[in-house]
């Protein structure tokens, strides 16, 4: 058993059920809570040198995914975080928010920006795991977020420090 990471782009054949599954694990926590401000993606935000997409191999079959585009010159915001339901708890995440940073670094990229949604503890437990900063009230309920004047979305923010890579690069 060998994972491998892999650089696709978001329109990769082998994504797509990928992503309509994400997309329908979304509408099953949130109903159309999100769908008032869909977001519009471009698939060039996820290309290099600026952007990312990779996916997590194991014996030829997607485990886990992740990305990162550009949030501004100096930051990159991570998106797109999956694992495979039968693989979660074992880190596979992690492991490619990991890969996410060292990428990001490598781009020349100082900071990482990401949100996750209010009904998702188990990604605000991932990122804090990871060194994240909350910008937000981890005493509230997160339901909370959900209201005006807080749009839902649970945002995090982490520095990059080049030289925590390079030694394990």
């Amino acid at each position: 058993m060998s994972d491998l990471f892999r650089d696709v782009t978001p329109e990769d054949a082998d994504l797509q059920p990928i992503i309509d599954g994400l997309f329908a694990e979304y509408a099953a926590r949130y109903g159309d809570y999100f769908s008032k401000d869909a977001e519009i993606e471009l698939t060039e935000w996820y290309l290099a040198p600026q952007g990312l997409f990779i996916v997590l191999e194991r014996d030829g079959e997607i485990i886990a995914t992740g990305a990162y585009k550009p949030f501004d010159v100096h930051t990159a915001e991570i998106k797109r975080i999956w694992t495979d339901k039968t693989l979660r708890q074992q880190g596979l995440a992690a492991r490619v928010v990991q890969e996410l940073e060292r990428r990001a670094v490598l781009a020349g990229y100082s900071g990482i920006y990401l949100t996750t949604g209010f009904r998702q503890p188990e990604a605000v437990k991932l990122y804090l795991s990871q060194g994240y900063a909350p910008q937000f009230d981890l005493d509230r309920d997160p339901e909370e977020y959900s209201q005006p004047p807080f749009d839902g979305r649970l945002r995090f923010t982490k520095t990059l420090v080049r030289e925590a890579f390079s030694k394990s690069a």
